[in-house]
């Protein structure tokens, strides 16, 4: 069976099942808005999820203590105000009569739970290293929390963002989350989908749209026939790029595109025999020509990224040891480094390494755009595409020797402790690549104690330092791109991919 064979059959068995879905779905409530999504998340549950899709989704059920802005500024949330009366004491004055979805009430006891709850080893949590400066946190009345620092910490205020719980909230939680967010959790059937509801109630204000289906949908072609024909109304990152002519083309649909402050990579896991080695490491990232990818893979819809920050950052370090498509300069570090040619241009390797992606169809077809270009210097690569859940486990787990990855939602400096703090190993943190540099680890814990121009010093030392030790091969800082329905109004993707926007969105005639 030919190629082009395979991809008619799939779209005509595509097809067919999205007629048998829309007449499962004909009684669908009005004022609903369905949102294909490629993957489920993995837990719902922000003291424990660490995914993009599950940040996205608890976007619309919690809130926090404080919210940051699409321009990454930080304004109140479920508090209404705080002060700041000496360097390492931060008081909160909460909202009153704020309810959680299951009908209790927001108190200082549900956030001092929550910090209980993350800073036991026993739970698990990802935010635990975050909050390790925290000597304790006091609840005077209901309406006020304190915080009290062991020394300054000029993340501290960003980490409030965290999703509040109520309190009691036990290891069945993600099973039926209530937070105190403009939607209300309904049902989650995982890889099929995911329902949420409009709270009527939220402090402020309800969402104009009644009704949020989360269909999951892992292929590609079956998202955007499920957008055509109506039966989702708003599919969104990652699409191909080459896909966006034919949406722009359809009169019944918007395509909407923003910057994006994500940042995509390759990262390396630093214990592999090769992979552990900097030449290796250095002639791959001079292997790779970045600006071919985003010019004719991504159709320019990207930009290339020397660090995690965006450059609009204002801790963003632009003097970095960069690697510039060069294959020769490759090659000659691969015979410097004792990794000879066998054959020459031949079709031997020198090595071949296992690269990680998810299943989705633009990853893998990067990730043959990489073996083409690393098969000319003589390194093979092995792609291997799992299905969501199975390839983040293997991440997490350090079973890769190359993967690649988008971070979303980076936002202060101090997420580089979170990225290659030696003690920031999974479950603790996610240096995946389980990368070691004391030096660093020294710049980053002074990056938390430090502000104004000493701490954006440090951070450039630190961006300085990363770049030449090659941890992570900087890709690109992708745009966010959406499709909707053109009945679909006020809706846009934040910076980091977040959809709080759906709170303000609505339904044309609904």
């Amino acid at each position: 069976m030919t190629r082009s064979v395979r991809w008619v059959t799939a779209c005509l068995i595509a097809a067919l099942a999205f007629t048998a879905s829309c007449q499962r779905n004909s009684g669908r409530p009005e004022n609903t808005l369905v949102i294909a999504l490629e993957s489920s998340p993995t837990v719902l549950d922000p003291r424990l999820s660490t995914d993009a899709t599950a940040a996205k989704i608890e976007g619309l059920i919690f809130n926090g203590l404080v919210k940051r802005n699409d321009d990454f500024t930080l304004s109140p949330d479920l508090a209404e105000s705080w002060e700041n009366p000496s360097p390492t004491r931060y008081i909160f004055h909460l909202r009153r009569n704020v309810k959680f979805h299951d009908g209790t009430t927001f108190t200082s006891r549900d956030v001092k739970a929550e910090f209980d709850f993350i800073s036991n080893p026993a739970s698990k949590s990802f935010l635990r290293a975050a909050f390790s400066g925290v000597q304790s946190v006091e609840t005077p009345d209901e309406a006020t929390v304190i915080f009290d620092l062991k020394e300054p910490s000029a993340p501290f205020l960003d980490t409030m963002t965290m999703a509040i719980v109520p309190a009691g909230a036990g290891a069945d939680f993600a099973e039926k989350p209530a937070g105190t967010g403009p939607f209300k959790f309904v049902e989650f059937k995982r890889d099929e989908i995911l329902t949420l509801v409009r709270n009527d109630n939220h402090f402020d204000g309800a969402p104009k749209i009644g009704r949020l289906e989360f269909k999951i949908m892992p292929d590609e072609t079956v998202r955007t026939l499920s957008l055509e024909s109506g039966e989702a109304q708003v599919i969104m990152n990652p699409i191909t790029p080459d896909l966006l002519p034919r949406f722009r083309e359809n009169k019944n649909l918007s395509v909407v595109t923003a910057p994006g402050s994500n940042y995509s990579y390759i990262g390396f896991n630093m214990e592999d025999r090769l992979t552990a080695n900097p030449a290796v490491r250095k002639a791959i990232a001079h292997a790779i020509d970045r600006e071919s990818v985003i010019r004719h893979i991504l159709k320019g819809l990207a930009r290339p990224a020397s660090g995690p920050f965006y450059p609009a950052m204002a801790f963003h370090e632009n003097d970095v040891a960069k690697f510039d498509y060069d294959p020769d300069r490759a090659m000659r570090m691969l015979d410097e480094a004792g990794f000879a040619d066998p054959d020459g241009p031949g079709p031997m390797t020198r090595f071949t390494l296992r690269y990680s992606t998810s299943q989705n169809e633009l990853r893998k077809r990067i990730a043959e755009v990489f073996q083409w270009q690393l098969a000319k210097v003589g390194i093979g690569l092995d792609i291997r595409s799992y299905e969501w859940g199975a390839f983040y486990a293997d991440i997490k787990k350090g079973n890769f020797q190359m993967f690649s990855l988008t971070w979303v939602g980076i936002s202060d400096p101090d997420i580089l402790h979170y990225m290659f703090h030696s003690s920031s190993l999974p479950p603790d943190g996610a240096n995946r690549g389980r990368y070691v540099n004391k030096t660093l680890d020294g710049l980053l814990e002074n990056g938390r104690v430090t502000f104004g121009d000493e701490r954006r010093q440090v951070y450039s030392r630190a961006q300085k330092m990363i770049a030449e030790d090659l941890p992570y091969i900087s890709l690109w800082h992708p745009e966010n791109v959406a499709v909707t329905g053109r009945r679909i109004k006020n809706f846009s993707l934040g910076p980091d991919e977040g959809i709080k926007s759906l709170k303000d969105a609505w339904i044309e005639g609904q």
